[in-house]
């Protein structure tokens, strides 16, 4: 018997197809159990780029001995195929039934390593991960397995791996065309550390003799050395970002401002200097992972996964690109040229095009049905509303399983929040708080619901899993549905209380409220003479006629 692995969960990666060519563009925030507020293991993904995303649950499954799997890309094309294993785990998205939750980001990093030859991309790695292992280093076991079987077909890749006890972050890149297997370091992350990733590789030194927290691939050092990225004659240590993907002004501004805004709003006392990721010489890059001020909580990684560098120099939502109602949204392309000088937008953790985003909690005082929530939610992270899917249900709120890009639809859940988020770009600072004073109110609802939902299911669990699995289900659609009807409550409202440029008070009465005065003033300045009105001599005060 055959099994296709054409990726169910459609779009799970960021490197989304966009007129045939990918687009890399991910943000990742690793949490160890030491440093969240509860003790949970905790990992967040973005993942951002033009698609409209499909929620996915895949039920456990067994097989029979012989049984393959064909693995084939986006457009159906078949790979290849790999041998199946006798059982597989059930998945909500990205998490699977054991807690184990797998995300990523794209570092492309050296190109001419990627080989058109291997059978898996990186986006089948994390499928059959979750499909085949229990715990974060199983996960890294299979992984990097399949890749030394059937080759590796993707780019530079970077992984976070957490279970309810360890947090991972895993590095990938190819061999080059016709090589076999990947090169690879993982690294396991210290208790009550942090860290973060967004398009570069970060993984710098590691230690050679350290199994419990580091493992690598036979390779790793020596292709290096074969294709002249490292000569180990010159003293300096092997760093695996700076040889698989090496710094440059741009991959910086990128990609290490969006850590060093994460880093820095979590470790304030660190002052962190943005010196590195202007690509100022000499500059030292953000270690890999850092200690928080303070432990974090799921809603204060909810907040860290909101950003567009407010309060710093590089906040989106000032200075004229920002527009008269300070929108932090830039439009692509991100780059642009100007007199033969080319120049970047800012690159935010939040972003309009991100397709679907989560927060992960993996906990071990609890049953795994009950401990694992994804907390999900579609479109960009600052307007968007999070759902708690528990890793135990058999079912997700249909809503975030329809839709197309192509045709707007009410039915759909992302639809349903894209609208809301593009409306509020005509009138952003005045827009916004309505938004985030629903999105405050439905998540703390969720958290404050939280604990009395898991304590009925823990009991369930005890004498009927069958009916806990029924519970948790339940109140996951549930919740996710009402979530997303009172988003498109919001949407209504927005669109009748600001519309044609009015702003509707209490009772209904259009208002008449001007641009900010900075705003009219870089106007006027702009162009003085177009707007000004002509003064009618008799309109002239007789005091300025004198002068």
């Amino acid at each position: 018997m055959k099994r296709h692995l054409f990726l169910a969960v459609f779009c799970v990666c960021c490197s989304v197809l966009i007129g045939g060519a990918p687009v890399n563009a991910c943000t990742n925030l690793l949490i160890t159990k030491g440093a969240s507020a509860d003790g949970s293991v905790i990992i967040t993904y973005t993942c951002d780029g033009v698609f409209h995303p499909r929620l996915t649950y895949t039920p456990a499954a067994d097989f029979e001995p012989g049984d393959s799997l064909d693995i084939t890309d986006w457009y159906g094309n078949n790979k290849g195929k790999i041998a199946q294993v006798p059982h597989t785990y059930a998945v909500v998205r990205l998490m699977n039934e054991h807690q184990l939750v797998i995300s990523e980001t794209t570092f492309d990093g050296r190109e001419e390593l990627q080989n058109p030859e291997g059978v898996l991309h990186y986006w089948d790695l994390m499928i059959l991960a979750l499909k085949r292992a229990r715990t974060a280093r199983e996960a890294i076991t299979v992984m990097t397995e399949l890749v030394a079987e059937y080759g590796y077909r993707s780019t530079g890749e970077t992984f976070s791996i957490g279970d309810t006890k360890e947090v991972w972050i895993m590095e990938m890149i190819g061999p080059g065309p016709g090589g076999q297997g990947a090169v690879w370091v993982a690294r396991r992350i210290p208790n009550g550390m942090i860290c973060s990733h967004a398009n570069k590789a970060r993984i710098g030194e590691f230690p050679l003799h350290d199994a419990k927290s580091c493992l690598y691939s036979d390779n790793v050092i020596s292709l290096a050395i074969e294709k002249g990225y490292y000569d180990p004659g010159s003293g300096e240590p092997f760093r695996f970002c700076d040889v698989y993907c090496p710094a440059t002004p741009k991959n910086q501004r990128y990609a290490a401002t969006r850590v060093w805004s994460i880093f820095r709003r979590a470790a304030p006392s660190k002052k962190l200097s943005p010196d590195y990721h202007r690509a100022v010489e000499g500059a030292e890059p953000y270690p890999l992972w850092i200690k928080p001020d303070e432990k974090l909580s799921v809603a204060d990684v909810f907040s860290l996964m909101r950003d567009h560098y407010e309060g710093t120099d590089f906040d989106m939502t000032k200075g004229m690109d920002a527009g008269p109602y300070g929108t932090p949204n830039r439009w692509r392309p991100i780059t642009w040229t100007v007199d033969s000088i080319e120049y970047a937008w800012e690159r935010p953790v939040s972003t309009q095009q991100t397709g679907l985003s989560f927060v992960s909690q993996s906990r071990s005082w609890l049953p795994d049905a009950v401990g694992g929530v994804l907390w999900y939610g579609v479109d960009d992270t600052y307007t968007t509303c999070y759902v708690p899917l528990y890793c135990g249900i058999n079912d997700v709120p249909k809503s975030f399983t329809t839709g197309s890009l192509g045709k707007f639809s009410w039915e759909s859940a992302w639809w349903v929040f894209n609208f809301a988020a593009n409306y509020a770009n005509l009138k952003y600072s005045y827009m916004l708080p309505d938004i985030q004073k629903v999105q405050r109110e439905l998540e703390e609802t969720s958290f404050a619901l939280q604990p009395s939902v898991e304590k009925t299911a823990v009991e369930l669990a005890k004498t009927n899993p069958e009916l806990m699995t029924r519970y948790l289900t339940d109140y996951s659609v549930e919740r996710g549905e009402h979530i997303v009807a009172r988003w498109r409550e919001l949407g209504e409202y927005l669109i009748t209380t600001y519309n044609d440029g009015y702003v509707r008070d209490d009772s209904g009465k259009a208002q008449e409220l001007s641009y900010p005065d900075e705003w009219l003033e870089r106007v006027v300045k702009s162009r003085p003479e177009q707007f000004r009105l002509k003064e009618k001599p008799e309109d002239v005060p007789e005091s300025k006629l004198l002068d």
